[in-house]
This record gives C-alpha cells, sequence and structure tokens, in this order.
C-alpha cells in the first residue's frame, strides 16, 4: 500500500474509535445530561494534554469485535494543573464498559506505570460488569486472575474514582480500593445490578437501594461526596488531587496563602461556646484555623461525630481530624472510628500533617456498637495511630474523656498536645463522675454533690496536665491558626524532605 492509503487507513481506524458506540447512543447521553467517556477526560485535564493509549484496541472476540472501539474503556495520560495522571475511562455507549481481556490489559498497564514513575490514578467508573460470555466456562476462568497484584493497593500514588451511572464490575472495585470517590446522584454502585440481585435475592430491590449515594455516603461510606452532575465530580477529583502529592515519595504541593486568612481565628470565643453542654459546628473552628477558602472535607455524611477534612495552613496541606459535638454530642460510634482511620491512613500514605482537634465525650456505648464489633474498630484505630510517622499536632478545645483521650491523639499518640483554658480531662463528666464515684445523686444531697463535684473538676483542668508535662502548651483559642502553623514547622520532617515510612500503606481499603 502507498503511505497516502496507509495514511487514510490511519485516519479511517482513528474516527471509528473516536465515534465510540456510535452518533445515536452519544445523542442519547447528551439528551439525558450526561457527558461520555471522552468528554469527561476533556473537561477534567489540562487542555491537549491527553495520550490515548490503546486507542485501536478491540475485543477479542471475533463475532463483536466490529463494535468494540477501544473495547469501551478509554485510557491513557494526560495532565491536571500541569501534573501528570493516569486516567481510565469507562465508554458505556460500547458494549456497556463490560470487561473483557483486552481492555482490562489496558487498566494494568496504565495502573503499573501509574504506580511505577509516580502519578495519581483516575478511574472514571460506569460498567456494567464481565463481559459475557467471555468470561464464561472454563476458557472464561483461563483469563481470570492471571495478575495476582491486579487487587493490591500499595498506596505508591493517590487514585481517585467517580461514579457516573451504573457501576458494577471494575468501577465498583476500583472505587472501593480508591482513596477518594465521587459520586453523581443517580449513580449506582454495587456487586451486581439490581437485575442479577434481584433474580439472586428473589425479589425485586430498587437501584437506590442497593447502592444509590444514599447509600454510599451515609450507611456504607464507600463514597465521599454526592454531587448533581458530572462536572461536579470531575471538578472533586481535581480539587481532591491538588491536595495530594503526585506520589508517596514526595510532600504535597504548596499554594500562596489568601489574604485575610488567619483573620476568621480571631473570632475563636464566638464559634465555640463556653458551656460544654452547647454544640457547636466544629466545620467552623477548621475553617477559622485553615487558609482562607481551604477546607475540603471528606464523608461529611458518614460517621459524622468527627470531621475529617483536607485544608491548608501557611499553604501547607494538612489533614484535620476533628469531634464535632453537633452530632451524637461528638461521641464516637463504629462509623466514626472507621471514618478517623480510614483518614489517617491517607494521610499517613502521602505525606500529610495530621491535626486532631478534640471535644470528644468517650465512645458511644450500648448494644448496636458492641453488634458492629466497636471493640475492634477502636484497637483499629490505635493500631493505624501507633503506625502513623507524619507530624502530628492535637489541641483540645473542651472534652477529653476515657479512652477516646488516647484515640484522640493523647499522650505519646501525638508529637505535641496544646489545651485550651477550656480543656476538661476528665474520665467523663464532672456529674457522672460524682455518681460513679462516690455513689452521690445531686437530688438527694445538693450540697454534697456541688463540694464532691469541685474536688473532682480540680484534677481535670488543663493546668493539671500542663504540670505533668502532659500537656506541653496551653493556648488561647484565638492564638489556635499561629500555633498550628509554627508547631507544624517544628515537626517538619527535614531529613526526608516532608516524606514519611508509610507503615499504613498496605491497610485494607474498606473493611
Amino acid at each position: 500500500m502507498s503511505v497516502k492509503n496507509v495514511l487514510k487507513e490511519l485516519d479511517d481506524k482513528n474516527a471509528e474509535a473516536l465515534a465510540m458506540g456510535g452518533a445515536e447512543k452519544l445523542a442519547e447521553r447528551k439528551k439525558q445530561g450526561v457527558l461520555n467517556a471522552r468528554e469527561r477526560i476533556d473537561y477534567l485535564v489540562d487542555s491537549g494534554s491527553f495520550a490515548e493509549s490503546g486507542r485501536h484496541a478491540r475485543a477479542i472476540r471475533a463475532e463483536v469485535r466490529h463494535k468494540t472501539p477501544a473495547d469501551g474503556k478509554v485510557a491513557g495520560f494526560a495532565r491536571i494543573d500541569g501534573r501528570e495522571v493516569a486516567i481510565v475511562s469507562n465508554d458505556f455507549t460500547v458494549l456497556g464498559a463490560s470487561s473483557s481481556v483486552v481492555n482490562m490489559k489496558k487498566i494494568r498497564h496504565v495502573k503499573q506505570a501509574a504506580s511505577q514513575y509516580g502519578m495519581p490514578l483516575v478511574f472514571l467508573g460506569e460498567s456494567s460488569g464481565a463481559r459475557m460470555p467471555d468470561r464464561m466456562g472454563a476458557s472464561g476462568r483461563a483469563i481470570l486472575a492471571q495478575d495476582p497484584a491486579e487487587y493490591q493497593r500499595l498506596r505508591e500514588s493517590p487514585w481517585a474514582s467517580a461514579l457516573l451511572g451504573q457501576c458494577y464490575g471494575s468501577s465498583t472495585w476500583y472505587a472501593a480500593m480508591s482513596d477518594f470517590v465521587a459520586m453523581r446522584k443517580g449513580s449506582v454502585m454495587a456487586i451486581a445490578s439490581p437485575g442479577v440481585t434481584s433474580i439472586a435475592i428473589g425479589k425485586p430491590i430498587d437501584p437506590e437501594e442497593l447502592g444509590g449515594w444514599k447509600l454510599l455516603t451515609g450507611v456504607s461510606g464507600l463514597a465521599d461526596m454526592a454531587v448533581d452532575t458530572d462536572e461536579q465530580a470531575l471538578d472533586a477529583i481535581k480539587k481532591f488531587l491538588s491536595y495530594m502529592p503526585a506520589h508517596s515519595m514526595e510532600a504535597p504541593p504548596e499554594r500562596p496563602v489568601p489574604a485575610g486568612s488567619g483573620e476568621a481565628c480571631r473570632s475563636m470565643l464566638e464559634i465555640v461556646p463556653e458551656e460544654r453542654n452547647k454544640v457547636y459546628d466544629v466545620r467552623k473552628v477548621i475553617a477559622a484555623v485553615a487558609d482562607s477558602g481551604s477546607s475540603f472535607e471528606l464523608k461529611e455524611r458518614f460517621g459524622r461525630s468527627v470531621a475529617t477534612v483536607l485544608a491548608r495552613l501557611d499553604g501547607k496541606t494538612v489533614g484535620f481530624l476533628a469531634s464535632n459535638p453537633l452530632f451524637k454530642g461528638g461521641a464516637l460510634d463504629a462509623d466514626a472510628c472507621q471514618k478517623a482511620t480510614d483518614f489517617m491512613v491517607l494521610c499517613d500514605s502521602f505525606n500529610i500533617p495530621i491535626v486532631f482537634l478534640v471535644d470528644v465525650p468517650g465512645f458511644l456505648i450500648g448494644v448496636e456498637g458492641e453488634i458492629r464489633g466497636m471493640p475492634g474498630k477502636v484497637i483499629n484505630w490505635m493500631n493505624a495511630l501507633s503506625l502513623i510517622t507524619v507530624p502530628r499536632v492535637t489541641v483540645i478545645l473542651r472534652k477529653s474523656y476515657g479512652q477516646a483521650y488516647i484515640n484522640m491523639g493523647g499522650g505519646r499518640n501525638t508529637d505535641v498536645l496544646a489545651c485550651w483554658p477550656s480543656a476538661d480531662l476528665g474520665f467523663m463528666d464532672t456529674r457522672a463522675s460524682v455518681n460513679v464515684l462516690y455513689g452521690v445523686k445531686e437530688q438527694d444531697d445538693p450540697a454534697r454533690f456541688r463540694q464532691l463535684a469541685a474536688e473532682v473538676e480540680r484534677d481535670t483542668t488543663p493546668w493539671e496536665l500542663a504540670r505533668f508535662y502532659e500537656a506541653q502548651h496551653v493556648i488561647d483559642p484565638r492564638d489556635t491558626r499561629d500555633f498550628l502553623i509554627r508547631m507544624l514547622q517544628v515537626h517538619r520532617k527535614r531529613l526526608k524532605n516532608g516524606v514519611g515510612e508509610h507503615r499504613l500503606a498496605n491497610w485494607p481499603t474498606s473493611y
């Protein structure tokens, strides 16, 4: 063939691949107001930076090869904010983006490159599951599990996923392994589709109940946030990555400090009530302490008695793990324990210092917690905490009771501990302490009760903790931002350029 004909063939094959599942299917997606696989990449990455890998891949079975452009998964490399990323975008217009021999090779290739060369990995999920009949019978089994590290996660680089439609099979597995998951409302993520599940359990099931956004963000916690559009989900991924290093062997990127950062912290006494039994939203504390506009909350609807927030202090990424008295008075339940552990794993794996903001009455006790294995979740948290190698700073705002004092960065579980003057270091609430220790109830002997309460409180002040050098600082709440910035400067990991030891890198991604 002449060069002219060969180049014409190349143009034709490029056009076939770029046409995806055909004009009719693409038009239907546009009518529904959702982006197609290639539009999602174009929206997410820097203009002109996408280098596709495997554009001319096709199905391994001859009978469907003609209708599988790029074999249903668009893969390659691009830049986001000038940094290289690896990316896979599922093309639902091609056989429902079902997983096949060929397109799984594409995923394996970009995944290996991301880990080997230090790039974040982005999955844009929408898939129907395994392709049949590829996976059926002995020949189908022969193509499975050929990569023993397919589901291994060592957190060499950050992974982010978006759930943007029906998500079964690979979209589910890679979302469950990711560090961050954004979900478009109306999407569904599950092991199998509602149709298959209905047959298996012998009754109809609603897709939202099976794996909708309320379940994933509020009950299972497998998704970090739910948004209304594809574009908002992609924006969330871009924002998440802005806090992350490209890989685990470098410190997170720095950003300029917005003008006026720190002014809000001067009003801290108006944000946190003086009375210990009054609630407040700790996210307002974080927003006042952090660089202006830099707070990015993860898992807002899950385990709500703790807030896990990525933010910046003096332009540098930090992770805030904070008691939130607005929900359950800040008492830690099973979901809060899991959420806190997940967040510590994320921060330690990617060299992000952790700030504990503490106002915790203890663990939420009761039968439900025991049924859900609460003791194990408390110890999971403690085990993870003991393995952290990034800098940790703890500030006790008000209450820090019982075992939760340890879990929330007390004792030697932090590099430096500070208290506000309002800090209360009792084992439990003063009124309950008098009852438990002395068997005295206020209604039975008010005078005696007040006397005993005063004695109990005398030993629970921050001054007593400071006297034993268990608290290294007692600070004015209005100085919290300046204190944190200075302490993180002191405890920065200079010898390794901000890089930790990553002892939590292979911690399970879901448990």
